[in-house]
């Protein structure tokens, strides 16, 4: 994944949430290595060549880590339910 690369990101899960306008939108939960500074200016610039416009989140959220399952698996299901309410608020 795009963002993962980015310097200072330790990992990040991309997830769509309702939106009023785009029916929906790409929301990303980016969690940063320790004691990075790195910013959403900085991810927007890492995505510009390398994904469409179209496809570059809308909104970045920052996290202390990212929800996981028995399984290790990211729980995007519940990322999804947590941030529903986005766009709406």
């Amino acid at each position: 994944m795009v963002l993962d690369d980015v310097p200072g990101v330790d990992e990040s899960a991309v997830i769509g949430v309702p939106h009023p306008d785009f029916g929906e939108a790409v929301v990303a939960i980016v969690v940063r290595e320790p004691r990075s500074a790195v910013d959403t200016t900085e991810l927007g610039a890492a995505l510009d060549g390398a994904l469409a416009r179209f496809k570059h989140p809308k909104r970045y959220i920052f996290a202390d880590e990212l929800p996981r399952n028995s399984m290790a698996k990211v729980q995007k299901a519940g990322l999804r339910a947590d941030h529903a309410t986005l766009f709406t608020d």
